[in-house]
């Protein structure tokens, strides 16, 4: 599964389940728990979408998901992992064209390293399927598959504790897409402008 490969998966997932788990979210006083389901319901409205200028979108989507945080190695660092589903519907507020994506995904860390200076390095893997499908229910565009990137953390000084880290940069692919890469601007645009 692309990380923000599209700008259309990437706005779905701004305002869903990324924005209550992920490792940044952390800081947010969350109990300590190991797991936690989740549902989210969104609305966000963007304009030029897909950098079409005057193309304006409502998203509305919903967000079921569950994370979860174990201990492994000698230190006990936590390693992170979520599994989410993502319906999202996507409406020209000119026309009231509409197409809807599904997302399934799945991310976890495959190697979190202390870095001994209050920081984190975080390979993470993530796979799954997005599909974006036009009015009549049909696939417009595919994107299955999985890449692997890099993450730097600051572990608020408890390299064990997750739940007061704070995210600090995106230190890139690792590993690009080993599936399909339909452009979904490339399919979005014309079913919501037609």
């Amino acid at each position: 599964m692309s990380r923000g490969d599209h700008e259309v998966s990437t706005h779905a997932r701004s305002g869903a389940g990324r924005r209550h788990v992920n490792r940044a979210g952390r800081a947010r006083g969350r109990p300590a728990a190991r797991s936690r389901d989740f549902q989210d319901e969104f609305t966000e409205v963007v304009e030029d979408f897909c950098d079409v200028p005057g193309l304006t979108v409502q998203l509305d989507g919903v967000v079921d998901g569950r994370f979860l945080f174990n201990r492994r190695g000698p230190d006990g660092l936590a390693y992170y992992m979520e599994s989410i589903h993502l319906s999202t519907t996507f409406t020209n507020v000119d026309t009231g064209s509409t197409i809807t994506g599904v997302e399934r995904t799945l991310s976890k860390d495959l190697k979190v390293t202390d870095n001994g200076d209050g920081t984190l390095t975080i390979l993470v893997l993530a796979t799954g399927n997005a599909t974006l499908y036009g009015e009549d229910g049909k696939a417009i565009a595919r994107n299955p598959g999985q890449v692997r990137f890099e993450i730097l953390i600051d572990d608020g000084g408890t390299p064990d504790d997750p739940f007061d880290d704070e995210f600090i940069a995106d230190l890139g692919l690792v590993k690009g897409s080993t599936g399909r890469n339909d452009d979904f601007c490339e399919a979005a645009v014309p079913a919501l402008t037609s």
